[in-house]
This record gives structure tokens, sequence and C-alpha cells, in this order.
């Protein structure tokens, strides 16, 4: 792969810091407010909708005795799926020294943390008593013999996605301050250019600098890989380790891992489609980036669907009643909930399948419709693990059915508009492409022209 690929154009090392810049020092245009104005009525409607929920109670969602877990539970691990994707590109992509992650890692370790902050905030509204929420962490002589069941797979989420959300924003963090420094001194407003000085840490671009700038990332790269494969692995433990069927299995781990995978580079996909746009860096966005994407989602696509089939052999396999009774008996594709089961099989299995073509896979309109139907789909996906299998319990008399409440879906709208708003107040005050990576790549792609 030539890494002029990777930047369209006669780029100079100037063009790169005034393009990166250019967002940060004028005034946004008017699809960013749009945009802006659209997210915040969302986000405003779901601070209503969770407002409501805690002086009303959490049996204002369309919860039942049989579906105790549906609606928050399902976009709680789609949150955290969405945020997946950018330590694998920021990490894992940064050990195997890939130039194409250069212009899309600053968005995606952007999302990682914003949508965990959407994912943190479903287990704290479920309490119904959020200011309690101290109770369950293991205070000392506080609350007498009330103490965490440290067995529970959901204090193991605790522990890991805080350690997941801590050591992203400080990988994050660490690679932007180059970037604060060069908006320090380019800068002409003298408020922002103090505030981008507290930012940098006094950043000269120094050689000890750089050396030891060039350390910590490769240590913090090394800590975020594992957390790659442990995050999403714990989380599947939420259903793996209990005994419900449809959910005692072992193959939740990967599965859930390579599901969080695919769902995270189609959001980048559709982040990278408005980004593009929005602060016109065609030039730094190009196909090669979108065919890399597309490709690591065609991969990951086929793993989860290999999952989905593996699913239905074991039930058949297990000759476990139950397991039977979940897989075929309770015909999931033609019974009540017909419609989520297909659209977790079009979405994630069926529409994909277009990525095979090249002229598709590097085409940004029709990635970016793919991208928006793969996280359709993934969320069905989370839906159809939990309703699915809650809705039929052991018991005929305990079946029944679910409807989330306009509660719910106002929730769920929020988090959205909350996501997007973080998102695009970022885009306006923070360098979206990090300008001290992509000189690298014109200084070997001016090699590659002269040698050619």
């Amino acid at each position: 792969m030539l890494n002029n690929d990777l930047i369209l154009g006669d780029i100079k090392y100037t063009d790169i810091s005034s393009r990166i810049i250019y967002p940060i020092e004028k005034k946004p245009n008017k699809l960013w407010w749009i945009s802006f104005i659209c997210s915040l009525i969302a986000f405003v409607w779901g601070i209503a909708c969770v407002s409501y929920t805690i002086g009303t109670g959490i049996g204002v969602w369309g919860l039942n005795k049989t579906v105790n877990w549906a609606w928050d539970i399902t976009n709680f691990v789609w949150w955290v799926g969405i945020g997946h994707a950018g330590t694998l590109i920021s990490a894992v992509l940064f050990l195997f020294r890939q130039k194409w992650r250069l212009s899309i890692n600053r968005s995606a370790e952007a999302m990682t943390i914003f949508a965990v902050i959407q994912a943190a905030l479903f287990p704290i509204i479920h309490m119904g008593r959020p200011w309690n929420a101290y109770w369950v962490l293991p205070i000392s002589n506080r609350l007498g013999t009330i103490w965490p069941n440290f067995n529970s797979p959901l204090l193991w989420d605790v522990f890991a996605i805080s350690t997941y959300f801590s050591v992203s924003t400080v990988f994050w963090y660490i690679g932007l301050i180059p970037d604060f420094a060069m908006i320090r001194d380019k800068t002409k407003n003298l408020l922002k250019k103090k505030i981008y000085k507290i930012l940098s840490f006094g950043w000269e671009g120094k050689l000890i600098q750089w050396k030891y700038y060039e350390k910590i990332s490769l240590i913090l790269a090394g800590l975020c890989t594992p957390l790659v494969f442990s995050v999403h692995t714990i989380v599947s433990f939420d259903f793996a380790t209990s005994i419900i069927k449809g959910w005692h299995s072992t193959i939740f781990p990967p599965y859930f891992v390579a599901g969080a995978i695919f769902s995270g580079f189609a959001m980048v996909q559709t982040l990278l489609g408005v980004v593009r746009k929005v602060l016109k860096l065609e030039a730094f966005i190009t196909k090669k980036h979108i065919e890399c994407m597309n490709l690591v989602i065609l991969v990951t696509g086929g793993i989860v669907s290999i999952a989905y089939i593996t699913e239905y052999i074991l039930a058949w396999c297990s000759n476990n009643p139950f397991e039977d009774f979940i897989y075929f008996s309770s015909n999931a594709a033609v019974g009540s909930f017909w419609w989520a089961f297909w659209a977790l099989i079009i979405c994630n299995m069926i529409i994909p399948q277009f990525l095979w073509f090249k002229k598709i896979r590097t085409d940004f309109f029709w990635s970016y419709i793919i991208s928006i139907f793969i996280n359709i789909g993934m969320w069905f996906e989370r839906f159809d693990i939990i309703v699915l299998n809650l809705s039929h319990d052991y018991l005929p008399s305990s079946w029944t059915g679910f409807l989330p409440s306009f509660v719910d879906v106002g929730i769920f709208i929020g988090t959205h508009g909350f996501f997007f708003t973080l998102y695009l107040l970022y885009i306006r005050t923070f360098p979206v492409i990090s300008q001290s990576e992509l000189k690298t790549i014109i200084k070997e792609s001016s090699k590659i022209r002269s040698e050619k």
C-alpha cells in the first residue's frame, strides 16, 4: 500500500496544520449547526425522560415480571460495543504500525470515551434511586452487613469498563498534547492561546519530549490491547454465567468481542462520513481508509455470522429440550418477535456481503449507508438475545411479550443526542486528526514520488 493513497493532492507540512486548525479557528458552518441543534433537542428530551423515571420509578418502563432486563441492558451492551473500535484502532493498529489508522484514530478514540459515558448511564438509571449508587461500593463500616456481591458479573462490568474508560482517556489525551501545542502557537485568540497552553503541558517539540512521548504511547498501547478482548468478554459474562436457556454458552465471549468490533468500526464509518464533509477533510480521509475499515467489518461480520450458525448447531447437538425450544420450537423467525429476528439477519448477515464488491467497498455513500444498517442490526442482536430468551420462561404461564414505553425510547434517543452533542462540540474544539503523525506520511509520500 502506497502512503500517498492516504493523503490526496500535493499537501505540504504547513497545509496539514492549517487545515486541521481551520475548524477550531473559524465559525461553524450551517451543516454543523443543524446537526448540533438536532442532537441538543434529542439530549434535552432524554433528560426529561430520565427525570421522569427518577421521579416516578422504573415502573414507567416497559418491563414486566418476566422480561425484567430489556431495553436498558440492550442499550448498555450496544453502547459498550460501539466504544470498542476506538481502542482497537488506537492501540492494536498502533502496535502493528498500520499507517491507515492515522486519519481516523482520533475520532475513534473520542467515540470510545463518549460511547462508554452513554453506557454507564443505564446501570445508574436502572437503580431507580441513583443517589444511593454508592451502596454498590465496598465502603468499610458504613453500611453494616450490606456488601456488594463480588461474584456478580455486573460488578465485574464496573471494574472492567471503568478501567477501559480510564486507560482510553489517558491514551487519547496523551496523543492530543502535540496538537494542543500546535494550536497554542498558531491561534491569534488570546483566550484560546491560554487554554491550549494549559492543555499542552509545556510541550515544545524537543527531541527528549518526543522520545518520552513515543515511549508512553507504546506502553499505553500495550496496556490497552488486552482491554480490547477483556472488556466485552466480561460484558458477555452478564449472560454466559447465568443458567438461563440461550445464554449459558461458552461461545458468548468471542462472539461478543467480534460483534463489538463489528459495530464499533461501523460507527466509526458513520462518524467519518459526517466529519469528512462537515470539516472538509476529503484530502485526509480517503477511499483507502474507508476500504481498510470495510475489510475489518467484513472479517468480523463473518465471525459474527458463523457465531449465529454455531448457536443453532450447539442447541441441536446439546439434546437439551430448553435449548431446543428457544432456538427451534419458539419460532423466532415467525413468532411475535419475527421483525426483530429478521432485522438482525438482514442487517448483520446479508447487507454487509455487498462489501465484497470493491466498487461499493470504496464508495463513501454506500459505506455510510451500510454502516448505519450494521449498527441497527447489532442493536437488534442484543435485543433478540435478551427479549427472545426472557419472554419464554420455563413455565408457559410465565410467557409474556415486551413493549417499550415512550420513556424507554426517549432515554435511548436522549443518549444518541448526548453522544452526538459531545462529538460535535469535540470536533469544534479539538483536532480530529493528529497533524504530527500525518506529517510522517507526507515525508514518506514525497520519497515515493521522487523515486518514481
